[in-house]
């Protein structure tokens, strides 16, 4: 309320799509560091409700070449918070071998290997809880990052479909120690594409009763108005602190953490 008007007012829950209305208008390479917030976000050892993002954008890339990027970044963070002794990292008393290049397994190779599953036998709807309760798990266990690549489709919402098989889209989430660090994709610049995919996605969360938001027609005209070849990521900077200062939950690196302020 203002001068005894109100108005409606929103936080975000990703600088994504702002940042991408920028790449169409020209900007070129760039990052954001920003506060966002989910209010469906459960409160754990790993989430809070509001989070600080990092995103960088990479134009005339793919999502390739941001794993070389995300390697550099965070073997830099380690050496520079001193908990690295050479290439290994010590986080709550276990060693990681940072060496470069990081582990990388295809989403259907690790849905095989992991969970004992063919991904054209598992439902859309499935999907996402098989890997957080089988496939997640298991790379917990490794003393090495791991990248995951090449995501279906229904699981890319944002992402560029592979020339080379059009079931699965160029995306990939980066894992080490338990914590999934970051959410990358070759972005999909197809406006077409684009809104036959935030329909779905809208029918969707209309279908399991949460809210329904409309499509963001300035993205969709951005897109329309010719975005370059560009490859992003999302990064959770809270996450990175945890690893950096030796902390077992993300509440030990937030000023507010939710589970201290709320009754949840």
């Amino acid at each position: 309320t203002a001068g005894g008007k109100k108005r409606d007012g929103y936080l975000i829950l990703s600088p994504e799509y702002s940042i991408k209305k920028l790449l169409a208008a020209g900007i070129g390479n760039c990052f954001e560091i920003t506060k966002c917030f989910r209010n469906e976000e459960e409160v754990s050892s790993a989430h809070n409700p509001e989070f600080t993002m990092l995103e960088w954008y990479r134009v005339n890339a793919d999502y390739k070449k941001i794993m070389e990027d995300f390697e550099r970044l965070f073997v830099e963070i380690a050496n520079k918070s001193n908990r690295t002794n050479g290439t290994y990292m010590t986080y709550l008393g276990q060693d990681y071998d940072l060496t470069p290049p990081w582990p990388r397994i295809s989403f259907e190779e690790a849905f095989a290997k992991y969970a004992g599953k063919k991904i054209e036998n598992v439902s859309d709807e499935d999907f996402y809880q098989i890997f957080f309760n089988e496939v997640e798990p298991k790379l917990r266990t490794s003393r090495r990052p791991a990248f995951v690549y090449d995501y279906p489709v229904s699981q890319a919402a944002l992402a560029r479909r592979k020339e080379s098989d059009p079931r699965f889209a160029e995306r990939w989430e980066v894992f080490l120690a338990g914590l999934e660090l970051g959410n990358c994709f070759s972005e999909l610049t197809d406006s077409v594409e684009q809104r036959n995919r935030c329909e779905k996605d809208i029918a969707l969360r209309q279908a399991q009763g949460k809210a329904r938001n409309g499509v963001d027609e300035d993205f969709i005209a951005a897109l329309e108005s010719g975005m370059p070849e560009t490859a992003g990521i999302a990064v959770g900077v809270d996450r990175l602190v945890m690893l950096a200062a030796d902390a077992p939950t993300i509440s030990d690196t937030l000023i507010f953490p939710a589970g201290e302020m709320f009754d949840i």
